[in-house]
């Protein structure tokens, strides 16, 4: 009998090497050697009849083919994973509001939206982005069921929060919260921006005064006395990377943020060094339902 279709584990390792960019990264993700990984491809490509990776000492970059079967691959994987959870009675169904930061891994959060309502077809998704001091602040109001906002880690390790409802609440949100992801941050600009724009004054391209990350930047830049200018004033991080890539400044971003036509550009400015932020999933609500909590397990292991 000529069998048809493809071996799962080397559909997940597909999945694992296109999401980490190497063949090391994705082995350490998936807890198989290298060789073992590189063994899966070479199967998956034999199988398949072509190429699925260009590879290079940067990383690994998908072929054509490599493209089309992994949006395969994804899909395969959620309705297997969906059709599982659905016999154990943990299918979601019903209605989910997320508010998120647009910090958040913002060339990657949408296909980790469609993932997750490709695992939980039934469950039908609302997604607010509001700044995280909104997010934290609104923790015990009923305008969304869960909430990821970002917090700048402080020089002594801890994280800072300031919201509109005093920082008493918010350090009560952040001791129960879940920390999902860490990352550096950077002064930004466009890959091509002339550096005579680089020199002081600096040119500044910015968020309005609600984004916690944004009156971190101006202050600090007060404190050590640099001469800025406010360039540019964005509405959100879209809008301020398009800023950014017009050439109109430079200005503070995470790493997951600079994407392409941007980049760091610390080493050219004499600008401060910036601290990290984690990314937090915020608490449980007491009383939630078992959908909420179920469905804030599931986002936790797809946004880490």
């Amino acid at each position: 009998m000529n069998l048809r279709g493809f071996d799962f584990a080397q559909l997940r390792t597909l999945v694992a090497v296109a999401e980490a960019g190497s063949v090391s990264a994705a082995a350490e993700r998936i807890f198989l050697s290298q060789s073992s990984v590189s063994e899966q491809l070479k199967k998956l490509e034999d199988r398949v009849g072509q190429p699925l990776f260009v590879r290079s000492k940067q990383g690994v970059v998908a072929t054509p083919a490599g493209v089309k079967l992994l949006a395969h691959a994804e899909r395969i994987l959620a309705l297997s994973e969906a059709a599982f959870d659905d016999m154990q009675g943990r299918a979601l169904d019903g209605e989910l509001r997320i508010a998120i930061t647009d910090y958040y891994r913002p060339h990657e959060i949408a296909l980790v939206l469609r993932r997750f309502s490709e695992q939980h077809p039934r469950l039908k998704l609302h997604v607010t982005v509001l700044p995280s001091a909104v997010i934290d602040s609104s923790a015990d109001d009923n305008t969304f069921d869960i909430g990821l906002s970002l917090r700048i880690v402080a020089p002594a390790g801890r994280t800072t929060a300031r919201g509109a409802s005093g920082t008493s609440k918010l350090a009560k949100v952040a001791r129960g919260s879940t920390v999902v992801r860490r990352e550096k941050l950077v002064w930004a600009a466009s890959a091509d921006m002339d550096t005579r724009r680089m020199e002081s004054p600096y040119r500044l391209v910015l968020l309005p005064a609600t984004c916690q990350l944004q009156r971190y930047v101006v202050k600090l830049l007060e404190e050590r006395k640099v001469p800025y200018l406010i360039s540019h004033s964005a509405s959100g991080v879209a809008g301020l990377q398009l800023a950014l890539k017009a050439g109109l400044g430079i200005s503070c971003l995470n790493e997951s943020s600079v994407g392409a036509g941007l980049v760091a550009c610390g080493k050219r400015v004499d600008l401060p060094t910036l601290p990290a932020v984690e990314f937090h999933l915020l608490p449980a609500r007491p009383g939630e339902s078992e959908r909420v909590a179920n469905a804030r397990t599931v986002l936790r292991e797809l946004l880490a």
